[in-house]
C-alpha cells in the first residue's frame, strides 16, 4: 500500500502540464488490436489503468513498448487469444472495450467482467445490446462473459437505450471492420469518443457525425496502422484548477482545449472561482473569493452531471470538494453513479457540512475550514478530492492507497509538488 503524506495549507502556485486523457488512451489501446502494423500512441498519461491494459494486451500476444513513457507502441501481430484471464479484467474498467476488437478479430471472445472503481452498479446491457443488433451473441455466468460473432450482410440502425460513451466506443469499434453502413442513435458525444473515432477513420473507417448523437460507420475489412495522438485531459484540468481555487492559489494550465471545459469553468465560476485565457491552449487559474451569488438563486444553486457537453461525472467530486469552500449552499446531483457520493463522510471528518439526501444527492454548506485527518481513497476521483482537502487543510494528513489515485492521474505527488505543495508518496509494506 502507498500513502500521500500531507502538510496542508499552502497555496499552490507555478504552471502545470496537463496529462494525456485516461478515457481516452484506455479505448485507443484496445482499437489498436485491429491494425494490420503496429499503432504508435503520443502523449499517453504515465498512469496505473494503462499498464493495467497493456498488461492485457500482452497476456493476449501483443508486442508493447514504451509503457511508462508518452509514446507506446503497440504491434498486434502476435496476438492469437481471445481470451482475457478474469484477473485481468477485474483491474480495469476499461478491459469492457476488448469485447469489439477480440469478436472482430477472432468471431468470438471470452472475458471476465470488467473491475475498476466501486462507485456503483455499471452495467453492460447497452454494449451487449449494441453489439447484438451487429450480429453478436453473448452467454453471460457469474464471472465471465462469452460471445461469438457472425458479420451482418445489410445496413444497420442501433438505438442506444442510454447516451454510453463506452457502449458507444465498443459499437463503434466494431462497426468500423464491417463493409456495411452502420448508424448509431443516441450516441454519446464526448471528446475521446470524437478522438476515437478519428482513429478509426485514420485506419480506414468513413465515419461521420463525431460530436453528435447520430453517428454513420462504414467499415473496412482491412485497418491500417497508424501514428495518433491522445487528446488533453479535461478531467485532469478541471481537478487542478479546483485545487487552485481552494488553496487559495494561482496556476496556469496546459495544454488545455477551451471547447472541453466550458461547462466546467461555467461551474467553477459559479462558485466563485476567477480564471483567464493568457493563451489560447492556457487556463490562468487566479485567487477567487469562493461564493455562491445570493442574488442568483434557483437553479443556479443545483449543480449536476448530464452528459456531454454537460458537467462530467468525473469532476463532481472534486467540485463537492470546492463548494465546501464557497460561501452559500448548493445541490450536488449525480444521476449515474448511487454511491458517487459516499466519499463525502471523508470530508465531514475534516470538517465539512455535507448532509445526503439520498444516494445521488448531497447538499453542500460553506465554507467550513478543514483539518488533516488520516483517510483513505475508495476511487480514484473521490481520492484525488480527498487529498486536494488534504492540501487545503490546515494539519496533516495521510491518505492511503494512493495507488487508487494513480489509477487515473499521473505522477500526483511530483505535479503537486511542483507547485508548492508539501506532500510526499511513501510504501508501507504490510
Amino acid at each position: 500500500m502507498a500513502q500521500f503524506l500531507v502538510t496542508g495549507g499552502t497555496p499552490l502556485s507555478g504552471h502545470i502540464t496537463i496529462s494525456g486523457n485516461k478515457n481516452d488512451i484506455l479505448k485507443l489501446l484496445a482499437a489498436s488490436i485491429l491494425a494490420e502494423g503496429s499503432v504508435t500512441l503520443t502523449n499517453v498519461p504515465d498512469i496505473r489503468d494503462v499498464a493495467a491494459m497493456v498488461e492485457i494486451l500482452e497476456s493476449l500476444g501483443a508486442k508493447v513498448k514504451g509503457l511508462h513513457s508518452p509514446t507506446i507502441v503497440i504491434d498486434p501481430a502476435g496476438i492469437k487469444s481471445w481470451e482475457i484471464n478474469p484477473a485481468l479484467s477485474r483491474k480495469v474498467r476499461s478491459s469492457i472495450m476488448f469485447l469489439s476488437p477480440l469478436m472482430a478479430k477472432f468471431g468470438k471472445v471470452n472475458l471476465g467482467f470488467p473491475g475498476g472503481d466501486v462507485i456503483g452498479k455499471r452495467a453492460i446491457s447497452t454494449h451487449l445490446d449494441a453489439l447484438s443488433s451487429l450480429g453478436a451473441k453473448f452467454t453471460l455466468t457469474t464471472d465471465t462473459i462469452t460471445g461469438k460473432f457472425s458479420p451482418p450482410k445489410s445496413p444497420v440502425s442501433i438505438f442506444l437505450d442510454e447516451a454510453s460513451v463506452t457502449a458507444t466506443e465498443n459499437t463503434l469499434i466494431l462497426a468500423s471492420t464491417l463493409p456495411i453502413t452502420t448508424t448509431i442513435e443516441d450516441a454519446a458525444c464526448e471528446p475521446h469518443v470524437t478522438n476515437l473515432g478519428q482513429f478509426l477513420s485514420r485506419m480506414g473507417a468513413h465515419i461521420s457525425g463525431l460530436g453528435s448523437g447520430i453517428i454513420t460507420v462504414t467499415g473496412a475489412p482491412h485497418l491500417k496502422a497508424v501514428t495518433h495522438a491522445v487528446t488533453p485531459d479535461y478531467i485532469d484540468a478541471g481537478t487542478y484548477a479546483i485545487a487552485a481555487a481552494v488553496t487559495h492559489g494561482q496556476i496556469s494550465i496546459s495544454p488545455v482545449n477551451p471547447t472541453d471545459m466550458r461547462m466546467i469553468l461555467l461551474y467553477l465560476s459559479r462558485l466563485g472561482v476567477k480564471y483567464s485565457w493568457p493563451q489560447k491552449d492556457t487556463l490562468q487559474i487566479l485567487p477567487s473569493d469562493l461564493s455562491i451569488d445570493p442574488e442568483k438563486l434557483g437553479l443556479r444553486q443545483k449543480f449536476q452531471t448530464r452528459p456531454w457537453p454537460g458537467f462530467p461525472t468525473d469532476l463532481l467530486s472534486p467540485l463537492i470538494l470546492l463548494a465546501t469552500q464557497a460561501k452559500g449552499t448548493v445541490l450536488m446531483h449525480d444521476w449515474m453513479y448511487e454511491t458517487r457520493m459516499f466519499f463525502t463522510d471523508k470530508l465531514v471528518a475534516m470538517g465539512a457540512n455535507i448532509p445526503l439526501c439520498d444516494p445521488h444527492r448531497c447538499l453542500v454548506t460553506g465554507p467550513t475550514p478543514l483539518v488533516g485527518r488520516h483517510l483513505a481513497s475508495p476511487d480514484i476521483r473521490a481520492g484525488m478530492s480527498i487529498l486536494i482537502a488534504a492540501l487545503a487543510a490546515q494539519g496533516e494528513s495521510v491518505i492511503d492507497h494512493a495507488e487508487i489515485i494513480e489509477r487515473g492521474y499521473e505522477n500526483p505527488a511530483a505535479r503537486f509538488q511542483s507547485l508548492g505543495a508539501q506532500i510526499r508518496r511513501v510504501d508501507r509494506h504490510e
